[in-house]
């Protein structure tokens, strides 16, 4: 598919007419180094950070946060004074706002000056994430955070030309992630800055910069050791635009378009438009806009479908205005989420004009879509039921770490789309806004999150330092930000926050960070992740949706759990919705059932779930956990379970399953390993058994069945070998070596279909499955011979030669007759001819340390990943071959070709 072509679009370019506006992407021409100059005698801390006494990050992932370290006194001497005020626009309260120090920030770094010598430094492109590449830190207390270097201090260093012709106008600097405690100079002035590493924020350029000159432009990040509980990346690791408009112009997000009365005949949309008149003077300015559709692709069509009447406004110098107006849509092409509904899309045109002339042109994508959450009925979506089929997930592509690629997440979100997933968690913190493009264009439902912490801490130095000062600039960027994107059904304010703990003065912090987002956005509800609080609890009652987290089906039941001081919880979705009949009750985290790819280990748990222990489900030694998919942390619990007390229970609206795909860090339970276990898909990419269980679930229509484990086990000749089946079907006939073992039908809460007696011999399993007695699906495992080949198979055929573009090509290990050798870990070599590079390699192993861009990886029960990308501006034949001593080579051919403008 394109769709990530098409999400650098600049806004602007899709307008019929010239704009003073411009949004020019600043991703090339980065110099980088890590560290301070030598012999810094200023102080560039954003603030004092508390001692850290214990540095352990291997805490349990439901142990109760702790009280905040917060200093008490800030350094006269740090730059907190001169980055708050950056907020300011995102604090609803003017005698809240901070106010810039009375003189201007000064001191000697030789990184500021435009005649240093950075020649020597790395030379990068955007988006950049400086810790994935290594080397892993393979000892030490650096598991939680995926073992990779990601703490410390990085500068960047690029020049910005800014032509003659924009004197007068307003110059930004906008930033769509960096990470973390950025700061910002232009020819040596400080112009500000953001702490937390997961907002999006711009910067006003305009008294630095020198129209008609070369301007210099530094960009300090300082990323603390023990600020998060998973791998939270390095560097400027999104997007960075700078953004030029006339004086008076549409805000940062300025525009905000909701539907209401939404039917197949009409919707009524209301659009808000928010202007500034940054000049000196009054400005009467003209608003029109007009509504135009857009195609699958995101072009727009040719005439406009709706138009608001032009209002004329005066604005008084240095002030904001908000210009509202309505407009009826007639027969609106709704946005809802496939495959019984389009994910259809329109975008409002708006233009500013001034004395006849054009002075602003804004471009706002939305949907109309109506979405209602029913305490009985869950969501409802244009009045269809829509059961969430979602998933959690991380920021980091895996290999490709935390810097955003367009093409790595649309493969993300295909994969998950073919599983039967339509819903996606920004767990636990907001994501780039092309990840929102992407959802938006393909249908899926998200939701999206703030926090993972509030002001008790989970680690020592992560956001509770600074959520007093920046919990309502972050919160409300989020929803500003994000409020147009039709995927969005649900805000959530944090992720089992301390909190929960503190009763009423927990609630009162939900309560106040609810409010802010109804300020910004009062047709979406609020939830937050609860694994603590109960119905008769205070902060539950804040909310509007109750989100819970593992609380559904029940926390640590288990026999071997009693008289421990973890959290232990019957289940709970009853009590939540006899407490609140009024509200919706929906699942926020599921599951966190956990499996290695390929690794089956015996014996085999008799039951539906389990937690892992060595000699039930793991192994220690290995650090390794079996793919029979029954096991789970101790606070989770087995996909099995969690749908029957899901199917028990149909007024909840639904499931986030953590996590859709391994992520780096927070490796439970084997903590010296890179990357999580609770994947449905390993970090490369590569389904787990977990997919098709998921699959035969969610996608009860599609036929297929999936057979595991694999029949390659020659010391298993003459053992019990147990066998289990996933099918949509509703029974299923299990054969090996032709001879029937046996029909099997579901019965009622039960997901799989199990052989356990199944004596191993070599050959060939088959399983036919049946649904209302009719032949369904079929599938097939043979036992492998020795490995003999490699076969390379890239996801797609052609890929665009623009330098961001990828192919990802499996490497399959296989016998002679092309049977995958499934306990292969050969160690494979890639190479590239063409107009192409590798980026990274992976195998899916969360115990592998190689780094990621080696291009050496040893195949993982007999698959392997490479990433290739094409060389920027050329175009032909890219080969990929993949090499190991005593096989034969595979290859794969990449066509790259000009990317379309």
């Amino acid at each position: 598919m394109a769709l990530a072509a098409a999400l650098l679009i600049p806004s602007g370019a899709l307008g019929a007419q010239p704009s003073p506006r411009s949004r020019v992407s600043l991703d090339d021409d980065w110099r980088f180094t890590r560290g301070d100059p030598a012999g810094l005698t200023v102080d560039l801390r954003y603030d004092v950070r508390p001692e850290v006494r214990d540095d352990r990050d291997d805490r349990p992932a439901d142990a109760q946060p702790r009280a905040a370290t917060v200093p008490n006194a800030t350094a006269t001497t740090v730059l907190k004074p001169w980055i708050l005020p950056t907020g300011n626009r995102f604090i609803a309260d003017p005698a809240r706002r901070h106010a810039p120090p009375a003189t201007p920030w000064t001191g000697d770094v030789p990184y500021l000056r435009a005649d240093f010598d950075d020649g020597a430094w790395q030379r990068v492109r955007l988006p950049h994430d400086w810790a994935i590449a290594g080397p892993f830190l393979t000892t030490g207390n650096t598991g939680g955070m995926g073992r990779l270097p990601t703490a410390g201090v990085g500068w960047y260093r690029r020049k910005l030309r800014v032509p003659a012709s924009d004197a007068g106008k307003s110059v930004f600097l906008d930033v769509d992630g960096a990470m973390s405690y950025a700061t910002v100079w232009l020819n040596g002035a400080l112009v500000g800055g953001w702490p937390y590493g997961y907002t999006s924020w711009r910067v006003d350029l305009t008294p630095y910069v020198v129209p008609g000159g070369i301007n210099q432009l530094a960009i300090r990040l300082d990323n603390p050791p023990q600020s998060s509980r998973w791998y939270p990346g390095a560097g400027i690791y999104r997007h960075v635009w700078l953004t030029t408009t006339d004086r008076v112009h549409v805000a940062q997000w300025g525009t905000v378009v909701r539907a209401r009365d939404v039917s197949g005949e009409a919707a009524t949309l209301d659009i808000d438009v928010d202007i500034d008149d940054d000049a000196a003077s009054d400005a009467t300015v003209r608003t029109t806009t007009r509504i135009y559709a857009l195609d699958a692709a995101g072009r727009r069509g040719a005439a406009p479908v709706a138009s608001l009447p032009a209002v004329d406004t005066t604005i008084a110098a240095g002030t904001r205005v908000v210009v509202r107006r309505s407009v009826v849509l007639r027969h609106p092409r709704r946005w809802g989420p496939p495959p019984t509904q389009r994910p259809n899309r329109y975008v409002a045109v708006t233009t500013l004009t001034r004395g006849g002339r054009t002075i602003d042109t804004y471009e706002t994508r939305f949907g109309v879509r109506d979405v209602r959450f029913h305490p009985d009925s869950g969501l409802l979506v244009n009045g269809e039921h829509v059961p969430i089929r979602g998933v959690n997930d991380h920021h980091d592509l895996g290999a490709l770490g935390a810097a955003f690629d367009a093409r790595a997440a649309e493969r993300q979100l295909l994969t998950l789309r073919a599983m039967g997933a339509n819903a996606v968690r920004m767990s636990h913190n907001p994501p780039a806004p092309e990840l929102l493009a992407l959802t938006d264009s393909l249908g899926f439902l998200v939701l999206d999150e703030a926090f993972d912490v509030w002001e008790r801490a989970k680690t020592p130095l992560d956001f509770h330092l600074v959520f007093d000062d920046w919990h309502e600039p972050d919160l409300r960027a989020m929803v500003r930000r994000d409020r147009n994107s039709p995927s969005v059904i649900l805000w959530s304010i944090g992720n089992e926050v301390g909190e929960q703990y503190t009763d009423t003065a927990g609630a009162r912090i939900a309560a106040r960070l609810r409010d802010i987002v109804r300020s910004e956005d009062p047709t979406r509800p609020v939830t937050s992740a609860m694994n603590y609080a109960k119905a008769d609890m205070p902060l539950p009652a804040v909310l509007d949706v109750i989100g819970l987290n593992y609380q559904g089906e029940g926390i640590r039941q288990e026999p071997e759990f009693e008289g421990t001081d973890r959290i232990r919880t019957p289940p709970q979705y009853p009590a939540f919705h006899a407490r609140f009949p009024d509200k919706a009750v929906l699942s926020t985290e599921t599951a966190s059932a956990f499996s290695s790819r390929g690794v089956y280990l015996f014996p085999v748990e008799k039951g539906i779930t389990s937690p892992v222990r060595d000699g039930r489900g793991g192994d220690a030694k290995i650090r390794q956990v079996s793919a029979y998919e029954l096991y789970a942390v101790d606070f989770g619990s087995s996909a099995d379970k969690v749908f029957a007390s899901l199917d028990r229970h149909p007024y909840v609206a639904g499931e986030f399953v953590w996590t859709g795909f391994d992520y780096l860090g927070e490796p439970t339970p084997y903590y010296s390993s890179r990357s999580s276990y609770s994947g449905i898909i390993d970090l490369a990419g590569f389904p787990k058994d977990r997919f098709w269980l998921y699959q035969a679930h969610w996608r009860p229509d599609l036929p297929m069945a999936h057979l595991l484990p694999h029949w390659t086990w020659p010391e298993r000749v003459g053992l019990v070998t147990p066998v289990h089946v996933f099918t949509s079907g509703d029974a299923a006939e299990l054969f090996l070596n032709g001879k029937s073992l046996g029909r099997k039908t579901k019965g009622p809460y039960e997901y799989r279909l199990r052989w356990d007696d199944v004596v191993y011999e070599p050959g060939t399993l088959e399983v036919v499955a049946y649904k209302n007695g009719r032949r369904w699906a079929t599938d097939r495992v043979t036992t492998a011979g020795a490995a003999a080949r490699l076969t390379a198979t890239p996801d797609r055929p052609t890929i665009r030669g623009d330098g961001r573009d990828l192919a990802f090509v499996t490497v399959r290990v296989t016998d002679a007759a092309g049977v995958t050798a499934p306990r292969a870990s050969d160690a494979i070599r890639f190479t590239v001819d063409g107009p192409g590079e590798i980026v990274a390699t992976d195998n899916g192993d969360p115990t592998s340390f190689e780094p990621f861009p080696s291009h050496t990886r040893r195949a993982f029960n007999g698959l392997a990943l490479v990433i290739v990308r094409a060389t920027p501006g050329r175009t032909g034949r890219i080969t990929v071959t993949a090499t190991a001593d005593g096989l034969r080579a595979g290859a794969a051919t990449i066509s790259s070709v000009h990317a379309p403008r």
